[in-house]
């Protein structure tokens, strides 16, 4: 691993496909991960489906009671489905519970489906996320909020607490198309690849990202780039592949994903392809094993920076 290799992360047990969620799982879990040296604990939005999965950010705020140095993020949050107003407060209490530990991922979402669930009209996605952003960054910051926008419009609005990191909570976008991951360079203070994408997509991003951070003028050494990675450390590959595809066909409908976008089989195996997205551009990366926590713990310490 090269010097501008920062780290990894560690994602949470969140998934319960048995239906038994067991928080002394999500606690132990968390607790020896932070010990190990993982410097973040991170959650994955999925509110609407059958699947057996905690809101993020109510868990984030169990982690922020039973963590003290980790940082906490979630990846991602689908912020044209958030009220602006109910997510700066919820994320301000978390940075303030957590003493400042907290990165909030946000993206653009797959689609409109869902929108009338949320009691919001469908269309005008990239305007409704711009403005969710602009409006809970300048609730952040602000001590009587003013924002005009076309969806959203804050006229003397106040919100305490205030979150304790300053300027913000760093933001990290995750996002694969073009004009997505522009609009990272330009509003964001980090970058989370697809969890979906595999090492040569994941490249194709990091570059489409480091043109669009010269074109902003920004500095590629202060703006992060991670990238989440699927992973089944297991000497039998298919025994591997199979629980694998369990576990995305409870969680997305969808078992095939397994073979498309996860890393699984011997360790050496997984290593070699893990150091891929490295080279590929990676800085950080958030390790996603979905099952056997504690000897993934073990298995993939190797890239953490402890």
């Amino acid at each position: 691993m090269d010097q501008g290799y920062m780290g990894a992360g560690f994602a949470v047990p969140q998934v319960f496909p048995d239906g038994n969620i067991d928080l002394s799982v999500v606690r132990d879990v968390s607790v020896r991960a932070e010990q190990m040296g993982y410097d973040s604990l991170w959650t994955v939005e999925q509110v609407i489906g059958t699947s057996q999965s905690l809101e993020p950010l109510a868990l984030l705020s169990y982690l922020a009671a039973v963590t003290e140095r980790a940082r906490l993020g979630v990846s991602v949050l689908v912020l044209p489905f958030r009220s602006p107003p109910q997510l700066a407060k919820i994320t301000a209490t978390i940075d303030v519970l957590s003493a400042g530990r907290l990165t909030v991922g946000v993206g653009m979402g797959g689609g409109d489906a869902n929108a009338p669930a949320f009691g919001i009209e469908p269309g005008r996605r990239v305007r409704r996320f711009i403005e969710a952003l602009g409006a809970v960054d300048a609730l952040w910051k602000e001590e009587s909020t003013e924002f005009d926008g076309e969806v959203y419009t804050l006229s003397g609005t106040p919100m305490e607490p205030k979150p304790v990191q300053k300027p913000r909570p760093p933001v990290w976008f995750g996002a694969r198309a073009e004009p997505a991951i522009r609009r990272a360079a330009r509003y964001g203070d980090g970058f989370m690849g697809a969890g979906g994408s595999n090492a040569e997509d994941f490249k194709r991003c990091v570059g489409i990202l480091r043109n669009a951070l010269e074109d902003e003028g920004r500095d590629p050494a202060a703006f992060p780039v991670s990238k989440r990675v699927a992973v089944a450390i297991d000497d039998d590959a298919d025994r591997a592949g199979r629980r694998l595809a369990d576990w995305f066909g409870h969680q997305y409908g969808a078992p095939e994903m397994a073979a498309r976008v996860a890393i699984f089989g011997p360790a050496d195996h997984c290593f070699e392809q893990i150091d891929e997205i490295i080279d590929a551009g990676a800085e950080h990366l958030l390790l996603n094993p979905v099952f056997d926590y504690d000897e993934h713990l073990d298995a993939l310490k190797r890239y953490t920076r402890s």
